[in-house]
């Protein structure tokens, strides 16, 4: 303990001073380097490996586009000190999309534009509906939520179709009728909620929401 009226002693202080690293001192841009770089070496790897065994890309493609698709969800965002969601979503998407060109054309599988772009583009919509309404519109919460899960429902249907379509899995719906139901009821509930203040204020007491 210090003791003001007990006189410090001159000299050099037996323990060296403690020095506290400041997030502020950590050089961002820095990092983040160091993590492409990171990134980087197993696609430089896989290039040279798939190139002298096989003369040429065979399966480094599929690789090279996956690291890239993870650095895209994952890495890309933390450059920013405060990346929007509204413009990321549709860019992991993009990122996920040209991915599964890449796969399509490489195998000659000719589902891209039939199946994976509507399939994709439909979660696009309505996961970045869902942000933006979330981030910009004050309030209303319930209402976006419970249209979201009406939405995933029917997108569900959605995938079933376009799955007998081009691969003539069966002739009618089997599966999506299912989550169908689940999300409409769980968002008709959700839209309900929205509708009766009082309905909200019990909840809130009960379960803080």
């Amino acid at each position: 303990m210090f003791n003001p009226e007990v006189p410090r002693p001159d000299g050099a202080p037996p323990y060296p001073p403690e020095h506290t690293l400041n997030a502020g001192n950590v050089n961002r841009s820095g990092v983040m380097f160091i993590i492409t770089m990171l990134f980087l070496l197993p696609i430089v790897t896989v290039l040279l490996a798939d190139w002298q065994i096989n003369g040429g890309i065979v399966w480094s493609g599929y690789v090279v586009g996956a690291v890239l698709l993870l650095y895209v969800v994952v890495v890309l965002p933390l450059w920013f000190r405060a990346p929007n969601p509204v413009i990321f979503i549709p860019v992991d998407f993009a990122a996920v999309m040209l991915y599964l060109l890449y796969i399509d054309l490489s195998c000659g599988g000719h589902w891209f534009l039939s199946f994976a772009f509507p399939v994709c583009g439909g979660a696009m919509l309505i996961v970045t509906a869902a942000a933006a309404l979330v981030r910009y519109v004050h309030g209303g919460y319930f209402f976006i939520i419970g249209g979201a899960f009406i939405l995933t429902g029917l997108y569900n249907v959605l995938i079933e179709f376009l799955l007998n379509l081009n691969f003539n899995l069966h002739e009618g719906f089997i599966w999506s009728f299912y989550p169908l139901a689940g999300c409409v009821i769980i968002g008709a509930m959700l839209i309900v909620i929205g509708c009766s203040s009082q309905l909200r204020e019990s909840l809130h007491k009960k379960f803080f929401i």
